[in-house]
């Protein structure tokens, strides 16, 4: 990285070949983990640590060393990690997501994205889409428990959707609540399945199957429980569409 750095500042080469250069350079190697620390210079977006099997005293190493770099989320967190880290600083933690945060939050686009969850049970997937939408910088508006078995419940909130720049529904079950939102809505709507049902619901394969092959076109799909990955998805978005109603490039 010096030497970049040294062509850079003696103007051998121009910033567009050095972000080049730095796109390949190498990631940042622990005992045992290998961490992409340079993926937030080109997508915005930080690697997250997954907690879920690991030791927590790795999960506590590799934060370590990503939060001298940038923001640092950490998924799938119990509160036993949390309570092994929190002792350090400027970590908080988000219970019903099961998420470790670090980083300042700066809002970064105008209007809300909207979480919609069909029932309860699937708020910890929702709350995992909600805290990441959130601490990348955009406002959310929550909508829970309105599954298509009473509609009426979902009705009660059409306007809150309708306004939403970006829709994340999460449903388990047959997974049918995204086709009945899209509906309702012209804005981008993500589909998240979650592993929520009964022995027929697969893990998740149900909804999943049902979202893939919703009648109602645009809907997209991410994979089961992957709240993370709809949440980013929906600040990616959410972050186009505020930088053309800005007229940025």
């Amino acid at each position: 990285m010096e030497e970049i750095l040294r062509k850079l500042w003696n103007h051998e080469i121009g910033i567009e070949e050095a972000m080049k250069e730095l796109k390949h350079f190498p990631y940042l190697k622990l005992k045992d983990a290998k961490i992409d620390i340079y993926r937030m210079t080109f997508r915005h977006i930080p690697e997250a640590i997954y907690a879920a099997g690991k030791k927590k005293e790795d999960v506590r190493a590799i934060a370590e060393a990503m939060k001298k770099h940038g923001k640092v989320f950490i998924t799938r967190a119990g509160r036993e990690i949390y309570e092994y880290m929190r002792d350090m600083d400027d970590f908080r933690y988000y219970e019903d997501a099961e998420m470790i945060v670090s980083g300042e939050r700066q809002k970064k686009n105008e209007g809300y994205i909207a979480i919609v969850a069909a029932g309860l049970s699937d708020r910890r997937v929702a709350e995992e889409a909600a805290v990441t939408a959130y601490e990348l910088g955009n406002d959310v508006e929550r909508v829970y428990d309105v599954g298509i078995a009473s509609m009426h419940r979902l009705l009660d909130y059409i306007e809150i959707l309708e306004n939403a720049n970006v829709v994340v529904v999460v449903a388990g079950m047959e997974g049918a609540l995204p086709t009945v939102v899209s509906n309702f809505v012209s804005s981008p709507v993500i589909a998240v399945p979650t592993s929520i049902g009964y022995g027929t619901g697969l893990g998740g394969v149900a909804a999943l199957m049902g979202m893939l092959n919703s009648c109602s076109s645009g809907i997209v799909v991410v994979n089961i429980d992957n709240g993370f990955g709809a949440g980013v998805a929906a600040h990616l978005i959410n972050t186009v569409k505020e930088r053309n109603c800005r007229g940025e490039e």
